[in-house]
């Protein structure tokens, strides 16, 4: 399977590929998203045109929309609304990510050169700020303000967790509480605007909307610690993106956390001294130690007790194909290889 955008064509992992059967039962939904970013992620002056349409690109697994839509039809019934908030949370998720890209010196995503690294920083900076713009600037199209305030809150707080991961680099004494603050705050934020924002505007309960709120925010954790293991654990070839940034740039993520805990005295010194040498002996030296106390163990079994938890608040919507799609989704969270 494969996506074309721009005359770039890319091959689509088995995962994406999962992705595309478990959406089958939006699939008119997400097209519909999907003619919304073509028409949008677009400009009428040439040179514009080539890094916006690239952009759209780098999303990959439309995960945020999914969620939104699949929550609508949950609660309801999915409206145009829907269409344009899938459309608006989808470019600002592929906004944080070319900004990612920049600060994380990423040279590729989704089995295609970043735009930092075919372009240049100031061209990814740009695009950033270009489609938190016009995403707002959707939203605000809408009847209400309410999706306005929603996303710009959201969007504050993914800017905030970003902003303490970075001052927590090289923090070896973060705790696991206040790392999983951050990833709460850089990550489940948007993935629980989405579900609640398919809930409000299908009109459902104030009860489903707060379920749907904590599915995509517990989804959200869960996705961000795997995501973190595939940092340490994957394979850049099934990813499609680079890895190993977290060790290059000093990020204390839960399987580090773990093992800075679980080692004392001279042990925790010698995994210091690994963490803070050079940079290209952090991975091959971390393993062995990271392997002794079953710290990628661990990490997994807290994104599965997260990934529970947001299944079981699934139990208060009726039964139906979108819910049973949603927890499908919440299991392939722990379970993807990119």
């Amino acid at each position: 399977m494969s996506q074309t955008a721009n005359g770039v064509t890319r091959s689509l992992p088995a995962d994406a590929q999962f992705l595309t059967s478990a959406y089958g039962g939006i699939s008119q939904e997400m097209a519909a998203v999907e003619d919304i970013l073509t028409r949008e992620m677009s400009s009428r002056y040439e040179s514009v045109n080539e890094v916006v349409s690239y952009g759209c690109m780098l999303g990959g697994k439309r995960m945020r929309p999914a969620l939104l839509l699949l929550a609508a039809k949950a609660c309801g019934q999915v409206t145009d609304a829907h269409y344009t908030l899938g459309a608006v949370i989808e470019m600002i998720h592929t906004a944080t990510l070319v900004h990612d890209d920049v600060l994380d010196e990423a040279d590729q995503r989704r089995h295609l050169a970043t735009v930092n690294s075919r372009w240049n920083n100031e061209t990814s900076v740009l695009l950033g700020d270009f489609l938190f713009s016009h995403a707002f600037y959707l939203a605000t199209m809408l009847p209400t303000t309410c999706a306005a305030r929603m996303i710009g809150r959201s969007t504050n707080i993914v800017c905030e967790g970003e902003l303490r991961q970075i001052a927590s680099r090289q923090a070896f004494e973060t705790t696991e509480e206040e790392y999983l603050a951050i990833i709460d705050a850089k990550t489940a934020e948007l993935c629980a605007c989405a579900c609640e924002l398919g809930a409000r505007y299908a009109e459902a309960s104030e009860e489903q909307i707060a379920a749907l709120e904590k599915f995509g925010r517990d989804l959200g954790i869960a996705f961000q610690i795997a995501d973190d293991l595939l940092d340490v654990e994957g394979n850049e070839v099934e990813t499609g993106k680079s890895l190993g940034t977290d060790l290059e740039k000093q990020k204390p993520t839960l399987p580090l956390i773990y093992a800075l805990q679980c080692f004392q005295g001279e042990q925790r010194e010698q995994v210091l001294a690994i963490v803070e040498g050079p940079a290209e002996n952090r991975g091959p030296g971390l393993r062995p130690w990271l392997a002794q106390c079953d710290a990628l163990g661990y990490a997994r079994r807290r994104a599965n007790e997260y990934i529970q938890s947001a299944i079981a608040a699934l139990s208060i919507l009726p039964e139906s194909e979108s819910r049973t799609t949603l927890e499908q989704l919440a299991s392939f969270v722990t379970a993807r290889s990119c």
